[in-house]
């Protein structure tokens, strides 16, 4: 038997003993900014480096993401935890690594003549997430409790997607507005300022700890079946994070991505991105979010949370490789 035959069955065995490296399709937000992770995932090529293989699909709307994950045309998508605990109670069962954190505020134009949430009486407030947007229903508990405020009755509340509330802000249209942190940093770039921030809000409330709002949300399933593949993903997503944390030079490459109108928006942006990032998340955080639940449960009822009744176990994905140490150390 000649040598290269022999080697050639060589080949032909170990090649069979190669297993393909898992693929993780995500779906994001076709102008989202979740876009610029991504691109740093794909750019610095992190996929290839946790060894998995990155689909990502551009979606049209917040709905676009649901339908995608419930009908499996993808694995993974960028959500809040509310959405989650609700499908949960539908017995979906989805659950979230949380990565960013509730921020953003009430703002009002820098000569306001508001200058506490009392002097709202029979101003307009823009919102932008609609009736059941969480900012908006933690400024109303906020306002109950620490003026004996009810905004929906007492001033006038006015819903309107984020571009043309940041322009009714910008034209006096608006007296006040809640709008998406990236739209609040244009707000602030235009010399806006925050009447009552997101943690100013909590921590009336009683709630001192940083808790999440956004996270990576999957099939619990899923995960289960595929723990590479939702491990390796997630350490990718850790290490983009990490990056555009620590270099600015990476913030200049994806500035064409960002569309940022000025340097001052640019950051701001830039700012307030990092300042949201996640960095500790457990035990603590999970309680903390628990009573948020309950003050968002008694403000926005069913609409929001639907047959929920509580906090569900699941809701947020835990896991040993990625526990609070981990993420503590990629985000420094």
């Amino acid at each position: 038997m000649s040598k290269w035959f022999i080697g050639l069955m060589v080949c032909f065995f170990l090649s069979s003993y190669v297993v393909a490296q898992p693929e993780v399709r995500v779906g994001v937000l076709k102008f989202g900014t979740v876009n610029w992770e991504i691109d740093v995932i794909k750019h610095h090529q992190l996929d290839k480096k946790f060894q998995f293989d990155l689909t990502v699909m551009a979606l049209a709307s917040k709905n676009a993401s649901a339908v995608a994950l419930q009908s499996k045309a993808v694995d993974i998508i960028l959500s809040d935890w509310l959405w989650v605990n609700r499908q949960r109670f539908e017995q979906r069962m989805y659950t979230m690594y949380p990565t960013s954190m509730a921020t953003g505020g009430l703002y009002v134009s820098a000569n306001s003549a508001v200058k506490s949430l009392a002097d709202l009486k029979g101003k307009k407030v823009g919102i932008a997430g609609g009736a059941v947007d969480k900012s908006w229903l933690l400024l109303q508990a906020y306002s109950q409790k620490k003026y004996g405020l009810d905004l929906k009755k007492q001033a006038e509340p006015t819903f309107a997607v984020p571009p043309l509330l940041n322009r009714l802000m910008l034209r006096g249209d608006l007296d006040a507005a809640i709008n998406f942190w990236h739209y609040g940093a244009r707000l602030k770039a235009a010399g806006y300022k925050t009447l009552v921030t997101v943690p100013q809000m909590l921590a009336e409330l009683g709630i001192e700890t940083k808790i999440p709002l956004l996270g990576w949300v999957f099939d619990q399933t899923w995960a289960n079946e595929h723990p590479e593949a939702i491990t390796r993903f997630l350490q990718a997503s850790l290490e983009a994070k990490q990056i555009l944390l620590s270099s600015d030079k990476e913030w200049q490459r994806i500035r064409p991505l960002i569309k940022a109108e000025n340097e001052d928006v640019f950051t701001l942006l830039k700012k307030d991105y990092r300042a949201g990032l996640l960095r500790e998340f457990g035990d603590k955080e999970i309680a903390a979010s628990q009573q948020v639940f309950e003050i968002l449960a008694e403000q926005g009822g069913s609409a929001l949370v639907g047959k929920a009744t509580a906090l569900s176990e699941g809701t947020f994905w835990r896991n040993n490789t990625l526990d609070k140490t981990s993420r503590a150390k990629s985000l420094q």
